[in-house]
């Protein structure tokens, strides 16, 4: 990667965090995921590190997105893992242009109807947490190989707190669900969703394929 190259990477990590900062900023979620909408389309539209062909109708139409619905919005309690259950697992990963990447699973995300998501943390990009999805969708009306919900070394925390049994928590809005570079241009190579990063609920919410909606 030549230097134009990393600058203009780390400037696409920059805006995205900024964008998630904007989130953040707004107490109202579906207000808030506007400013998410409009932020990622921008980016893909002009910058020089967007996965999209130069010539891809979704810089002018927008990336398709479903409507904000809050039932999608979750506070998800972590569950840690049970004693010598994977704490030690890992993945290593090649991510192309990103290098390598190496994940270590350290809980599990609660979902509604007893369904949950493996919480990964990275050891590169000093630790951020990883939760990628793959649901009912993938593969119809999303991109088959899944769907990320928190990628925080790119800036995407949406909150977290303490359960009243001292359980970590973690918001995992399901409406900020977005499809990886991989899904626009394979020169990407993304981290995907695991067996446990697997639910069978169809979530139609956030990124999809198809048109802008």
């Amino acid at each position: 990667m030549d230097l134009h190259a990393a600058s203009t990477l780390i400037d696409w990590r920059l805006r995205v965090a900024d964008i998630y900062a904007r989130v953040r900023a707004d107490d109202d979620p579906e207000r808030a995921h506007a400013v998410w909408r409009t932020g990622r389309d921008e980016l893909f539209r002009t910058h020089d590190q967007s996965p999209l062909p130069a010539h891809d109708p979704l810089r002018e139409t927008g990336l398709p997105v479903w409507p904000y619905d809050p039932r999608w919005r979750i506070e998800a309690v972590v569950e840690p893992l049970p004693e010598g259950d994977g704490p030690d697992e890992e993945r290593g990963l090649d991510t192309g242009d990103d290098g390598s990447l190496t994940l270590r699973r350290i809980g599990r995300a609660e979902l509604p109807d007893g369904e949950g998501l493996d919480v990964w943390r990275m050891h590169q990009y000093a630790g951020g947490l990883f939760v990628p999805l793959k649901d009912g969708t993938s593969g119809t009306t999303t991109y088959g190989a899944g769907r990320y919900l928190l990628d925080t070394a790119k800036g995407s925390w949406l909150g977290g707190g303490t359960a009243p049994d001292g359980r970590a928590t973690i918001v995992l809005d399901l409406n900020f669900a977005y499809h990886p570079s991989c899904r626009y241009d394979d020169r990407w190579r993304c981290p995907l969703a695991s067996p446990g990063n697997t639910i069978a609920s169809s979530v139609e919410a956030g990124e999809r394929l198809g048109t802008q909606g």
